[in-house]
């Protein structure tokens, strides 16, 4: 397997990056949803914990991820070009949530006033004073760009399996391991 890209497929660690970051993305969606219906407990703070510690594990690899893919080649798409079109914006966008959610996550903890640990490492420092109005802002901006990138990741998979399955292209195969 090649470490960098071709014009016919992605390499080690693009994949990885995708996947890693895919993986972290969903589990951190699956988390938040669940997290913020439970009561006010010990338990619950450690969950918004680990969402907030693991926000930062996925700014920092999309960060990795953008600088990879600017410095890479990307692979051909021998498709119609609305749909290369539609791919390129998906997935611009998806690198945009992978820095919003993050960054409205951070906002939010700072407006409300809750320093964030890194796993026990350090703290993060904040990046605007406590603030109500702007707490209560940005909760709801994180809260809609979490259902935004919920529908975005639907509708990149189902691209993904449109391909494999009905078009019967390597679009999906370029991006799994050989």
């Amino acid at each position: 397997m090649l470490i960098k890209n071709t014009k016919n497929r992605y390499g080690i660690i693009a994949i990885l990056l995708h996947w890693l970051i895919a993986t972290l993305i969903i589990g951190m969606l699956i988390l938040g949803l669940y997290m913020v219906d439970q009561p006010d407990s010990p338990d619950k703070m450690k969950l918004f914990g680990w969402h907030k510690e693991f926000g930062f594990v996925v700014l920092t690899f999309a960060f990795i991820r953008v600088y990879w893919r600017l410095i890479n080649q990307t692979p051909d798409l021998k498709i119609p070009a609305w749909e290369a079109l539609s791919s390129r914006l998906v997935h611009w966008t998806l690198y945009g949530f992978m820095f919003a959610m993050p960054l409205t996550g951070w906002l939010l903890s700072s407006a409300a006033g809750y320093p964030v640990s890194f796993f026990g490492l350090f703290t993060i420092p904040t990046l605007i004073a406590r603030n109500e109005q702007l707490m209560h802002l940005f909760g709801t901006l994180h809260q809609w760009l979490a259902y935004t990138l919920i529908a975005l990741i639907a509708l990149h998979t189902a691209a993904a399996f449109k391909h494999h399955f009905i078009d019967k292209d390597n679009i999906l195969k370029r991006m799994i391991f050989p």
